[in-house]
């Protein structure tokens, strides 16, 4: 008898730049962590020191918005889902956050859509509670191709560092869309905005892992009872 092979699993990651007159992105991402595609544009992972870069064994990390608590964010966003993330935006900042903010998470959501691929063989649902001091998040995640997205973080302050607090629940509604995914996130308690905020990117990050989990025994199958997760 010849020799069993093993099918290696495709490589979930995406390459792409999002160019308008109010922002230009590039960005590469891996969901499992690890390289990046090889039509990565080099600039976004060379030599990247930013407060917001981070390299171990499993993961590579290095993103710049422009607005230093949207890269924290995405930064603790990308860590805990298990990603590496290179991300670069010029944008038009002297104007104010929004485009900015909002283009970074389409851009993101996108790649995440495109590096997923079908989705078959995988958990779909995933959820999980974060905490951070006093605040605490939860988030629930259906890769459901229906983009839907409900964001309750309450968040009180007009800012944190540069960006809109306005702004935070359109970042997680924007990436929704882009990514065609089902999300629910809801900061239950905390007193200090940016704990809330963190918090709430920290329950998603765990959500998402999970609900992007290859589940063994499943590959090639389609989690839904209609067969299909298209609308």
């Amino acid at each position: 008898m010849g020799a069993k092979t093993t099918e290696q699993p495709r490589v979930r990651s995406a390459a792409l730049a999002r160019d308008t007159n109010e922002t230009k992105i590039q960005l590469a991402i891996n969901l499992d962590g690890g390289e990046f595609p090889s039509e990565t544009d080099e600039r976004l992972t060379n030599g990247s020191d930013g407060h917001a870069t981070q390299a171990s064994k499993s993961q590579t990390i290095a993103i710049n918005s422009g607005i230093g608590f949207l890269d924290h964010m995405l930064h603790a966003l990308a860590k805990h889902a298990g990603w590496s993330l290179a991300l670069n935006c010029k944008g038009d900042l002297h104007i104010d956050d929004h485009h900015t903010a909002e283009d970074v998470c389409i851009a993101l959501g996108g790649a995440f859509k495109d590096a997923l691929g079908v989705p078959t063989g995988l958990a779909r649902f995933g959820s999980a509670y974060a905490p951070l001091d006093e605040a605490l998040s939860r988030a629930v995640v259906d890769l459901s191709n229906r983009p839907f997205s409900v964001i309750d973080l309450g968040l009180k302050r007009e800012k944190i560092g540069d960006l809109s607090c306005e702004m935070i629940p359109h970042c997680m509604q924007s990436f929704a869309q882009a990514a065609r995914i089902t999300m629910h996130v809801d900061c239950l308690r905390g007193d200090n905005d940016h704990h809330r905020a963190e918090s709430a990117f920290k329950a998603l990050a765990v959500a998402i892992r999970m609900a992007t989990t290859r589940v063994a025994g499943r590959e090639g199958e389609v989690p839904s009872t209609k067969g299909t997760l298209s609308t």
